[in-house]
């Protein structure tokens, strides 16, 4: 099963970052934060990807074009039988990934629409390039599966941004709670499709988040994965700080890989 992820967004709220390099290239302990969700899907067997290039996308083709070349010592051969010899593996030896440029302004839908000719007809999996998570993804894929629907979404328990009060009557506070879990539940990515999905996908427009998961909650054909773990999106730098934090301190709950 092939893993899809959505690299082409500005990242506009990290621009700290992000006016210099693509989001999925922001580092989380030395490391593009693509890099870590690529790792987890890999940690579950699902070593075969396509990422949807946009805003920078050159810097993404370039990170895997020299990926051996950074990960390796290596020996190079100068003149006419000029050669490189690279001692030493990498972990990710048998990875696969197929670098697509979906264009500049395409909304996820379309970039997703765009790369249906490296998908086939099988069903898929898609995430988003800045977030990451501890996702049981054998389990996702059990449950989806089972329900024979086209598509599934893994949802989360939000947190609030914000400290909640709770108030007497008389506007005392009896109790404060920083940032308590909120009910509900709230899209973390982490997709399964079946093909059938790109008969709902317009052109480059089409927002995979509107119409298209709109129209298939609609006639009862999304279902949710419940996910009671770990998920965090990177978007703003205070966000980026937190994630590097748990990094430092070796409490990464999203790295399930030895």
């Amino acid at each position: 099963m092939k893993v899809v992820i959505l690299c082409g967004g500005q990242g506009t709220r990290l621009r700290e970052e992000t006016e210099f390099r693509p989001k999925p290239l922001v580092d989380i302990g030395g490391r593009p934060i693509l890099w870590h969700i690529m790792k987890t899907y890999a940690h579950a067997g699902f070593r075969d990807f396509v990422l949807c290039l946009g805003y920078k996308g050159s810097m993404i083709k370039e990170y895997f074009l020299n990926y051996e070349a950074m990960n390796n010592d290596f020996t190079v051969c100068l003149g006419k039988g000029n050669r490189i010899h690279y001692h030493g593996e990498h972990e990710e030896q048998d990875f696969h990934v197929t670098l697509a440029d979906t264009g500049a302004e395409a909304q996820t839908g379309g970039r997703l629409k765009r790369v249906r000719k490296y998908l086939g007809d099988e069903p898929f999996l898609l995430t988003y390039g800045d977030g990451v998570a501890d996702v049981d993804l054998k389990a996702l894929i059990e449950f989806h599966k089972s329900h024979e629907r086209t598509a599934t979404v893994t949802t989360v328990r939000p947190v609030s941004r914000y400290g909640i009060l709770q108030l007497t009557e008389r506007f005392a506070v009896r109790q404060f709670i920083e940032k308590p879990q909120i009910d509900g539940w709230a899209s973390a990515g982490y997709f399964v499709f079946q093909p059938e999905i790109f008969d709902i996908l317009t052109g480059d427009d089409c927002i995979l988040e509107q119409d298209p998961l709109a129209q298939l909650a609609a006639r009862g054909d999304l279902m949710a994965y419940q996910h009671e773990g770990f998920f965090f999106a990177m978007d703003t730098f205070r966000e980026y700080k937190y994630l590097n934090d748990l990094w430092a301190t070796g409490n990464a709950p999203w790295k399930t890989w030895d």
